[in-house]
């Protein structure tokens, strides 16, 4: 499909018909592709099938071996992986030759090279067998991989072009603001990634509760209480560290929760007459609200494996709503959005 879209774009390019159309498109299916991957890598977590196949770049000496089991999700990742790689060659192969844009251009070289990083990040978890600290990285650098194939997808989009000949005026309070959710939401999925692959997920296994008290000690008897669950669900014992990172992901939760009501109040302030921008907020709150419900449902199913996935999932897709909201109400050119963050450093 790249190979063929490349093409494409060539034969176009030379009548000047088409081009940044098809380049948006492509862009768009990049960043399809891409949510793709992140869910194929959530299901190789939730399965425990990270080591499903002991070898690297190989899959058991060959390239197809027999998808079954644990194979099905960690070869089948791989294939994904490989995939968007491959897209991703294409998109920047075609920024580079038909985007006048410099930023646009980096931006495509940039994600080229950080999908590759990701690459090399997965190889070296699975010969490493997965070491906590990379496999932190790969699941962190896949996210913001994911948020660069938004930006320039946007970049390319006739939505963005429209803009450009618009004189609104954007409240630079209510770009903070966006801007304050999507680093909220970015900073919680940190914390799930450093949950998951410090093994977390059910380190307060009740709810509303937390180790049976609505306000957490963080003491031996809260431990104690904890793991005496645990050893009666054939689960391992947990250290206060484990219950600290769990709390630490719920507290972020119903930070995140209560800045999107705020941001919600401030959109039907701004853009109350816009259709499109009032829609966008509430497909947000809509993710953000099943998040939660999925992150609750976990705790209750102990980690059932699809629901596990599902919650990893919508956590990839509430930041990428995100991170469209912000490149939709910001500064449609670059330089003025880099000077609004160099003024907000200041």
């Amino acid at each position: 499909m790249g190979t063929f879209l490349f093409f494409r774009l060539a034969q176009d390019g030379k009548k000047n018909r088409n081009v940044p159309y098809l380049v948006h498109r492509y862009a768009t299916v990049t960043a399809g592709a891409t949510f793709l991957l992140l869910i194929a890598g959530g299901l190789v977590t939730s399965t425990d099938s990270g080591l499903s196949v002991p070898d690297w770049p190989l899959s058991y000496g060959t390239l197809f071996p027999p998808m079954v089991g644990g194979v099905f999700y960690e070869h089948g990742h791989r294939m994904v992986a490989a995939t968007v790689g491959f897209l991703m060659l294409i998109l920047a192969l075609s920024l580079a030759r038909w985007e006048k844009r410099r930023w646009a251009r980096i931006l495509g070289w940039a994600a080229l090279g950080m999908v590759i990083a990701q690459g090399v990040l997965g190889g070296i978890t699975v010969l490493f067998l997965l070491p906590t600290p990379v496999s932190v990285s790969h699941g962190i650098l896949a996210q913001t991989f994911f948020i660069l194939t938004i930006v320039i997808a946007y970049s390319q989009s006739q939505e963005r072009l429209l803009r450009e000949g618009e004189e609104r005026k954007e409240s630079s309070s209510f770009l903070r603001g966006a801007l304050g959710l999507t680093a909220l939401v970015y900073v919680q999925l940190i914390v799930g990634a450093i949950m998951r692959h410090t093994h977390s997920g059910l380190a307060i296994p009740d709810f509303p509760t937390m180790g049976g008290t609505w306000i957490p000690s963080f003491n031996e008897t809260m431990l104690q209480t904890i793991n005496s669950w645990r050893l009666d669900w054939d689960l391992e014992p947990v250290s206060l560290g484990q219950v600290g990172i769990h709390f630490a992901h719920r507290l972020w939760a119903l930070m995140i929760a209560v800045f999107a009501v705020y941001l919600t109040g401030q959109t039907l302030k701004h853009y109350r007459g816009n259709a499109r921008m009032v829609k966008s907020i509430f497909i947000l709150d809509a993710l953000v609200a099943i998040q939660i419900a999925l992150g609750i449902t976990t705790v209750l199913s102990r980690k059932a494996p699809y629901i596990t996935s599902f919650h990893v999932v919508c956590g990839a897709a509430t930041l990428g709503m995100s991170v469209l909201w912000v490149v939709r109400v910001g500064p449609v050119k670059f330089q003025d959005f880099k000077n609004f963050l160099l003024m907000e450093r200041g």
